[in-house]
């Protein structure tokens, strides 16, 4: 079997996918602020434990490291979100105007204070630099403008991109697509990679398009445009035969799968994908695309209901290359206590295919707001020049692991309510953290300035 994280290519260089993981940021708490994401719907109101959020971020990170995937770090921003907060109207010294809008606005504040940010896998999507037209990586940040407190990562998300990727000879990172509901985009959370010896597929989940005859959700909002998908696969220069736009099941999305990797994962030639992931049954043509080297494992609704599959979350794993050849499942630990979603993934690792493990790691800091593992990382496939080129010392190794957990165990508090974040003592207290940790990460700009 050939290493599927190592992508053979006669006289080219070697790709390997690393997985930058978002790190939770020191106001992460539970507003419920989304709609149609049934976890955090359920946990809304009640106070954040951003220290023990931000551990089990990093112990996840530092785990895959030590399994020898690629693994790499992302800072958060700095919350609230002041610049928002005064284009809403809430003008006045900075001390004055947390605790005003705290007083007037407790929802802005909220929103402008939420650590969203900590699942990267929204942060943008990604095409590697041998798929693309110019042979460069490139990278379009997502306006994530459907949710408003989400809307408010794209530029931040761009400025930290552009400093980590700064050499433009090897990445382009792209300004995020117009904010329009026509042009709503959400990320790698709906895009796939896959690969076999016939072919490349770039998959695209989408949710709704502008066409007015696509079927929709009828209880919570779809996401994912089709036309932001596509304008991604423009910008990043992929061929048509490259490109499959799936649409979400309506009944997945109703059922709070919000996002494709809700019901579904996928790495090199495997895809796990639940039967009520996408319209209709796309496995043929999956399967004429990219040839009989592909895996594929759906599971059914009566083996694992779509309802238990978004509470548990397995297909929210991360499916992960190991040097050995093999590959591994990330799982939450709520998949191990589920005996449904626990039945299907031995069903998987006992099936003839690459995954050899499955590793379950508590991120319940973040499953209470709807994240599991693969939420909280964006996968960069490179090759050794561009990962040498990338200007930050954001490589997940043991020295930048110590170096993280002391700054978190220094700085983050073990709860925060949401009067906290009308506090002005503790958002200085936090961006003064925050640039420390740009020193630490060695940016080559102080984004918290």
């Amino acid at each position: 079997m050939p290493h599927p994280e190592i992508e053979p290519r006669i006289g080219r260089e070697p790709m390997r996918e690393y997985n930058f993981d978002g790190l939770v940021g020191p106001t992460h708490h539970y507003a419920g602020l989304s709609h149609g994401n049934l976890a955090s719907f359920r946990h809304g109101g009640q106070p954040g434990d951003p220290r023990r959020a931000a551990l089990q971020g990093l112990e996840k990170a530092r785990f895959l490291a030590q399994l020898g995937v690629g693994q790499a770090l992302l800072p958060p921003p700095l919350r609230p979100n002041l610049r928002a907060l005064r284009r809403l109207g809430f003008s006045g010294a900075s001390r004055d105007v947390l605790p005003r809008v705290l007083r007037v606005a407790p929802e802005l504040l909220a929103a402008t204070a939420s650590s969203s940010a900590m699942w990267s896998a929204n942060a943008a999507t990604v095409a590697p630099s041998c798929d693309t037209a110019d042979g460069r990586v490139h990278f379009t940040p997502a306006n994530l403008c459907s949710m408003f407190h989400r809307s408010l990562e794209a530029e931040t998300t761009t400025a930290t991109l552009r400093a980590m990727f700064a050499d433009a000879d090897r990445f382009v990172v792209h300004e995020p697509l117009p904010a329009s509901s026509v042009f709503a985009d959400e990320g790698a959370a709906n895009h796939t990679r896959l690969a076999t010896a016939d072919a490349v597929l770039h998959v695209f989940g989408w949710g709704r398009s502008a066409d007015p005859s696509a079927p929709g959700p009828r209880a919570y909002p779809a996401r994912q445009a089709r036309e932001a998908s596509a304008a991604c696969a423009r910008l990043h220069g992929l061929r048509e035969d490259q490109l499959l736009f799936l649409q979400q099941a309506p009944a997945g999305i109703d059922a709070g799968a919000f996002h494709s990797d809700v019901l579904s994962v996928g790495n090199q030639q495997l895809l796990l994908m639940h039967e009520l992931a996408f319209v209709g049954t796309p496995e043929r043509e999956l399967r004429a695309r990219l040839g009989p080297e592909l895996e594929l494992i759906v599971a059914r609704d009566s083996e694992l209901p779509c309802a238990e599959a978004v509470r548990a979350y397995p297909f929210n794993s991360q499916l992960v290359s190991l040097p050995s050849g093999e590959m591994a499942l990330i799982a939450p630990e709520e998949s191990r206590h589920s005996p449904a979603a626990r039945a299907f993934l031995e069903r998987v690792l006992n099936e003839r295919n690459a995954v050899s493990a499955v590793h379950y790691v508590d991120v319940n800091g973040s499953m209470r707001n709807g994240g599991g593992p693969a939420c909280l990382r964006l996968r960069v496939p490179l090759l050794a020049h561009e990962l040498a080129a990338i200007s930050a010392r954001v490589l997940l190794d043991d020295a930048l692991y110590q170096d993280i957990k002391t700054w978190i165990g220094r700085h983050y508090r073990d709860r925060v309510s949401p009067q906290d974040l009308g506090d002005p003592d503790f958002f200085e207290d936090n961006r003064l953290a925050l640039s420390e940790l740009s020193t630490l990460l060695e940016l080559p700009i102080d984004l918290y300035d």
